[in-house]
């Protein structure tokens, strides 16, 4: 079978997704009536809309006797309604452009065929094997309407459509739109397979030079007569409509031409074909005129066409002084002449002739180049923004935030030589108008104002351009205003050799050395800074000269002890620095200062050494965990034998950071060294510092996880560590009516440290294990406590013990916060783990969030069976899973979608299903699920359901649903299995699609 014809015979089989309305249908079956109808200056129902109706009556498919679903019965009705939907689309002169805009890929491919079958095209024979001029005209008007339309719809196709914002969902619509959606696609795959066929057809219209002829209202009266009433009328060649063969080749040359340009972007010769058609078609255009009938092309369009192809594919005979704007820069690009593009630009800046939009494309494409590791890019990406910009503020536009990062974030005397020389060529004084000549003057004023050092503000301001543009009033009102920015600058108003002056006041010296010196982050410029000022003044601490410059306080006593000044404030200062770079992820400035502190301090204070020591371990930690580790890659030997000689360190009088010791552990955890937690590290470790007591215990729990039960004692001492954590210590206070009331302290200090410092400790941990033991943990103490109606369930949750001593000391309002913390923290780390998304849909199941519960449920099972495409592992949806997604169906008021849960159980539950199919008020798409139920016992239960209620359209359904082959509990288990599981992805996806 051809692909046309396979084609064909898929369309006929289907039903256009389009309410039927049979108030009007019946009345126009007589021919004489459609005529009429269409005549009347606004028809209502539309012709379009009659021809999906037409077509839809004419598929639907009939029921037997034994209930089963037949195809449409080819009989006189359906054959009148074929006739019908044609002679509407006679009416409308076959205009593609009509036909296009109102009918759906589906329906007009099944009209275009029904058309191919009337004109006598024979089934199974390839278009391509057709000779065109043999035929008879209306055949071979026929197979070049079928082609020109696949060949538009292809390059339709690959077009980006913006979306419709839907409206709420209802599965019924859904499921109607995603039927149409996968019948469409089904098409577009034939249509992309026979593409080539389809050009070559039309290839072969263009050597055709006799006249051709449509089908019209009459023609198709005259076929659908018997054969021996037609006379062969319809062969000659004078029946129908007349198309010139002239608009035939220019309407072939442009959807040939557009099918050539969609097949560049992978082959770049067809650009060449391409640009061919286009330029035969407005030769032809320009033949015919404005007296063309059915050449329907849009001429800006086809403009547009021609032009990117002149880009693409220059002429051979067009010297570089013929190339347009557009070809310029598009070969420069190519071959990598950037200077060019930026003079082209700026020439542009006068004459405009390049749109904006096409400027800024292509300052996104080098800078996408400039990203992927082009660093001589940087240059040439600032230079073409700066045209732009100019560009923009000729034309009264705001400046890009772009820009102002390119040129403020880091400054040179480069770039505001560029800006200014861009600005001067843009600009023809005598010719500019005065709102032009504002503009810039106003764009001139404002860099002035964005400029931190007035060396690149005087480049500017003793510029030609600047003292032409602005008046002497407006230059003093900008020093005033540079003044009040600077308070400690004296600006000059008069020109002179320089437009600031610094007095002799050792005040301005300093202010401007302390400005320097809160900016610089060169650990050698903060030095020579220091010394300046300290050569100025012995009397400040310049280490207070910024607030910003924060020291943790069990470093800074050490610090602010040094009794020589300028060595205390180079301290204090490069520290402060470095930890806020550290802070900002600036981890080389950060590396720099802290080498700087550290070779200073080495000479002076064992103790200080140690401290930097350890501050540049936690950078190096936080360095390999922002870059390399990311991706999974170990840290090197030499970082792990650090983070191990800093846990084991035994110097005394060593100030310390807790946080340093908290990633450490952290650190160790996460790249599984439990060996070491486990066996290696030391007792006075163990005993001495919280974090590596709970890394041992953690990684301990890890290693003895697989073994039995009864080998699981570290699993017992976390469980109790924890539990102390979060219990709270009572007090007993006499309150004022002489009464002695309890107190519960939150923040206990019974254990071996706040439950606020072991909720921030997890939240450093990324190991998947060491997390999933850590809710395990939380949630089974959550589930503890006696009052709890709904357990949350977790994996391993079954190595904890099952109750506490001592069950009113634990602060069990506190553990549900936490247990909530954790959930939100895991999932931030990996958003698909199964185990931590059912943990989440239990909280909300817990709290009586069923929407939200459902919504995690559907998404443990999409992550772990490719979007419902495979089966869901047993483990993930459980029995108790299937259950509680069930009552949140129920309490949803969603009872059609409880009774198909029902099934999801190993054993089905029929007395809930049938329970809520009895009820009337549900709020899902009822009937529209049936579909999705694959147990008879259910099915036939809603077939008396229906009979018993009088509802005989749904009780047709349910029939139809029973009725399917592969629900016959004569099939083998495996076909069963099958259509189960094949019901189930439905039903799960459609339900994902609800509540995603």
């Amino acid at each position: 079978m051809s692909a046309e014809a396979a084609d064909r015979e898929a369309a006929t089989s289907s039903r256009p997704c389009t309410p039927p309305q049979t108030c009007w249908f019946e009345f126009l079956l007589e021919e004489s009536l459609l005529e009429k109808h269409l005549r009347k200056p606004c028809p209502d129902p539309a012709p379009v809309q009659l021809i999906v109706q037409f077509l839809e009556q004419a598929s639907k498919p009939s029921v037997n006797e034994q209930n089963q679903v037949q195809p449409p019965p080819d009989n006189k009705r359906n054959r009148i309604l074929k006739l019908l939907a044609l002679k509407v689309a006679a009416h409308l002169k076959w205009d593609l452009d009509i036909l296009e805009k109102s009918l759906s890929v589906p329906v007009l491919n099944m009209l275009l065929n029904e058309l191919l079958c009337i004109s006598k095209v024979p089934p199974g024979t390839k278009h391509v094997d057709m000779d065109l001029a043999t035929l008879p005209p209306t055949t071979a008007m026929a197979v070049l309407l079928y082609n020109r339309w696949a060949i538009r719809t292809i390059v339709q196709s690959s077009f980006p459509v913006k979306q419709a914002k839907p409206g709420p969902p209802q599965l019924s619509v859904m499921n109607q739109i995603q039927q149409e959606k996968e019948l469409t696609e089904n098409i577009l795959k034939v249509l992309k397979e026979q593409a080539a066929d389809s050009i070559l057809v039309l290839e072969a219209a263009l050597k055709l030079n006799k006249d051709l002829y449509v089908h019209t209202m009459r023609t198709l009266d005259l076929l659908a007569m018997e054969p021996g009433m037609v006379n062969g009328e319809t062969e000659n060649s004078a029946a129908g409509l007349k198309i010139k063969i002239e608009e035939v080749h220019c309407q072939v040359s442009y959807d040939l031409g557009a099918a050539y340009f969609q097949q560049g972007s992978t082959n770049s010769a067809a650009y060449e074909n391409a640009r061919e058609k286009f330029f035969r078609t407005k030769e032809l255009m320009a033949e015919i005129g404005s007296l063309s009938l059915h050449c329907t092309i849009d001429e800006k369009r086809l403009a547009g066409y021609c032009q990117a192809c002149d880009v693409l594919v220059p002429s051979s005979d067009s010297s570089s002084q013929a190339l347009t704007p557009y070809s310029q820069v598009h070969i420069c690009l190519r071959s990598g002449k950037y200077q060019e593009i930026i003079q082209i630009f700026i020439e542009d800046n006068v004459t405009f002739s390049l749109p904006v939009q096409f400027r800024q494309s292509v300052l996104r494409e080098l800078f996408q180049k400039a990203q992927q590791g082009n660093d001589a890019l940087d240059e040439i990406c600032f230079k073409i923004c700066a045209c732009n910009t100019v560009r923009d503020i000729l034309e009264g536009r705001k400046i890009s935030v772009q820009f102002n990062q390119l040129l403020f974030l880091r400054p040179n005397k480069e770039k505001i030589d560029f800006l200014l020389e861009v600005c001067s060529r843009s600009v023809n004084l005598e010719k500019a108008s005065e709102s032009l000549k504002g503009n810039m003057a106003a764009f001139l004023k404002n860099v002035c104002l964005g400029l931190e050092d007035l060396q690149y503000v005087f480049m500017i301001s003793s510029h030609e351009l600047f003292i032409t543009l602005l008046k002497d009033e407006e230059r003093k009102l900008l020093v005033d205003q540079m003044r009040k920015r600077s308070p400690r600058i004296n600006l000059c108003i008069n020109p002179v050799t320089s437009f600031y002056d610094i007095p002799a006041s050792a005040s301005v010296n300093i202010g401007q050395l302390e400005h320097q010196l809160i900016l610089s982050v060169d650990p050698w410029r903060i030095r020579q800074i220091l010394i300046e000022l300290h050569g100025m003044t012995s009397e400040r601490q310049f280490w207070t000269v910024s607030n910003k410059w924060e020291v943790p306080s069990v470093y800074s006593s050490v610090i602010l002890g040094i009794k020589d000044n300028l060595t205390r404030d180079l301290v204090y200062i490069l520290m402060a620095k470095g930890l806020h770079c550290s802070a900002v992820k600036d981890f080389p400035h950060a590396k720099q200062l802290f080498a700087a502190c550290l070779e200073l301090v080495t000479e002076f204070s064992p103790k200080l050494r140690q401290v930097m020591l350890n501050e540049m371990l936690l950078l190096d930690i936080h360095t390999h965990e922002a870059g390399a580790g990311q991706s999974g890659e170990r840290p090197p030997s030499d970082l792990i034998s650090r983070v191990r000689g800093y846990l084991e360190m035994r110097l005394p009088d060593i100030p310390l950071r807790q946080v340093v010791a908290e990633e450490c552990v952290a650190f160790m955890l996460n790249w599984r060294e439990n060996e070491y937690l486990t066996l290696q590290v030391p007792a006075f470790l163990l005993q001495n510092n919280p974090y590596v007591k709970l890394g041992q215990l953690l990684a301990a729990t890890c290693k003895e996880l697989p073994g039995p039960k009864e080998s699981r004692r570290t699993a017992k001492d976390l469980w109790e560590v924890v539990v102390q954590i979060c219990s709270v210590s009572n007090q007993h206070k006499r309150g004022n009516d002489g009464r002695i009331s309890l107190i519960k302290q939150r923040e206990s200090t019974l254990g071996i440290m706040y439950r606020s410092e072991l909720l921030s400790f997890i939240k450093k941990l990324r190991e998947p294990l060491v997390l999933t033991i850590i809710l395990s943990l939380f949630v089974k103490l959550h589930n503890v406590r006696e009052d709890i109606v709904n357990d949350i369930t977790a994996e391993h949750i079954s190595i904890w013990p099952s109750s506490i001593p001592n069950l009113q000391s634990v602060d069990f309002e506190a553990v549900a916060i936490t247990v909530k913390e954790l959930v939100r923290y895991a999932l931030s780390i990996n958003p698909n783990n199964h185990s931590w998304l059912i943990i989440q849909a239990d909280i909300y199941f817990a709290t009586n969030q069923y929407s939200a519960a459902l919504h995690y449920y559907l998404q443990a099972g999409a992550v772990c069976s490719d979007f419902f495409n495979k089966a869901v592992p047993p483990d993930v949806y459980t029995d108790q899973v299937i259950k509680r997604m069930i009552k949140c169906c129920s309490l949803l008021n969603c009872h059609t979608q409880v009774a198909i849960l029902c099934q999801f159980l190993r054993e089905i539950d029929y007395k809930t299903a049938f329970k809520s199919l009895q009820e009337q008020n549900s709020h899902d798409a009822m009937d529209s699920y049936y579909d999705y139920i694959w147990d008879v016992t259910i099915l036939e239960y809603l077939t008396y359901l229906h009979h018993k209620r009088g509802e005989t359209d749904k009780r047709q359904i349910a029939i139809k649903a029973i009725g399917q082959t592969e629900l016959n509990a004569s099939n083998p288990e495996e076909v069963l299995q099958l259509a189960a599981q094949r019901r189930k992805k439905k039903f799960l996806q459609a339900m994902a699609k609800l509540y995603f």
